[in-house]
This record gives C-alpha cells, sequence and structure tokens, in this order.
C-alpha cells in the first residue's frame, strides 16, 4: 500500500514516514499544501496522512480540491481538537480524524480501517482457500500455521486480498507498492510473486496473461 503524508514538521514528517515504511508502506512525503495536492492528484494513493495546518495551503482547501477529483481515503492530522474542527474536517472530506499529539499504533489502526473501508472490505479477515489473511494484525496462515513474509510480500498479498476477484494489473502494482523514486521497470513484483507462490502453492496468486494477475 502506498500512503502520502503531508505535514510541514519535519521530525513529525520522518518519524510518520519511518514507522509507515516498517510497517510494510511505501511511503511519499510533503512538506506544504500546495505540493501535497500535486502529488495526491498525480498519483493513486491508497490514504493520505493530511496535517491541517499547512504552509500555501491548509489541509481543509487541499482535502476539498482533492474531493472534486478523488475519493482517496484521507486520514487527518492536526493539534486542533476541538469538536467544531473536527466536524469541519469530516464534513469536508475526511474519512476520519486524529489529534496530536498522536499514538502511532492507533495511527496505523485507523489506516488500516479506512483502507479497508475504501475498499469495500469491512471485516478484516480474508479466507483464500487454506490461507487466512488477517488485514488487521497483518498476518497470514496456511492451513492455521503462521507464514512469515517480507513487509513487501505482505503488501503485495494485502493488496490482492482487498481486490480478490479482479484482476490487478501490473501498473496498478507498482503505482501501489512502491515509492516514487523506485525502479518502476524492475522486476521486484515478479519476484514477490514467485517467492508467494513458492510459499501458498501456484494458485494463489494466477497470472491473466496480457492482464495481470488475480487472488480468487
Amino acid at each position: 500500500m502506498r500512503i502520502l503524508v503531508v505535514e510541514d514538521q519535519a521530525d513529525l514528517r520522518r518519524i510518520l514516514a519511518k514507522t509507515l515504511r516498517e510497517e510494510g508502506y511505501a511511503v511519499d512525503t510533503a512538506a506544504d499544501g500546495v505540493e501535497g495536492l500535486t502529488m495526491a492528484q498525480e498519483a493513486d494513493y491508497d490514504a493520505l496522512v493530511l496535517d491541517v495546518m499547512l504552509p500555501k495551503l491548509d489541509g481543509w482547501e487541499l482535502l476539498k480540491r482533492l474531493r472534486q477529483i478523488k475519493k482517496t481515503p484521507v486520514l487527518m492530522l492536526t493539534a486542533r481538537d476541538t469538536v467544531p474542527d473536527r466536524i469541519r474536517g469530516l464534513d469536508t472530506g475526511a474519512d476520519d480524524y486524529l489529534t496530536k499529539p498522536c499514538n502511532l499504533d492507533e495511527l496505523l489502526a485507523r489506516l488500516r480501517a479506512i483502507i479497508r473501508r475504501s475498499a469495500g472490505q469491512a471485516k478484516p479477515v480474508v479466507e483464500v482457500g487454506d490461507v487466512t489473511i488477517d488485514l488487521g494484525a497483518c498476518t497470514v496462515r496456511k492451513a492455521g500455521h503462521p507464514v512469515v513474509l517480507t513487509a513487501r510480500e505482505y503488501a503485495l498479498v494485502e493488496f490482492l486480498a482487498l481486490r480478490r476477484g479482479q484482476v490487478v494489473t501490473r501498473t496498478m502494482l507498482y503505482d501501489h507498492l512502491l515509492e516514487a523514486d523506485e525502479d518502476t521497470l524492475s522486476n521486484l513484483i515478479d519476484v514477490h510473486v514467485y517467492n508467494l507462490r513458492k510459499k501458498f502453492g501456484p494458485q494463489f496468486i494466477r497470472t491473466r496473461r496480457g492482464l495481470g494477475y488475480i487472488m480468487e
């Protein structure tokens, strides 16, 4: 999953990016509202972590403009915790609202929840044959036994599980699993799919030639 963090406080921006990357997310960052809006418009992010008090363009205006063209899930992050502020954020189109200073585990849980809801997956558990994918705990089991995955392997499994039954193109996978500065011409996706098939069997992720991959 690919996340955009729009936060003007450099230390907090680094902490958020580091935390998200450790959880297996691909992360891009922006330090002001104008840069954040441009990036959010140009790329298909799975979610935005959006500060309210931003230079050049505040978070409310960024969200208002973004909602004119995209439904990207947005978690607003701000020190302004009054009820009118929370109402304004939600009414502008935010999917959730978290006040600073925030607990990072809670932030991760809220992100997972809005991403699931956006994909139409209300339940945190997806079952594919004898494989159980717990989207809340970020774990995968085969026949009841835990399977160790790298962060990128889990991200690939999660992305396909949220789109179960749909063909996912290679372009979509590169757009959602790699950060802006990573090489989209590499064979990373092929390598990860190969490794996942070794762990779960050749039918776990199927290839639709000329189209992409599908988890049925």
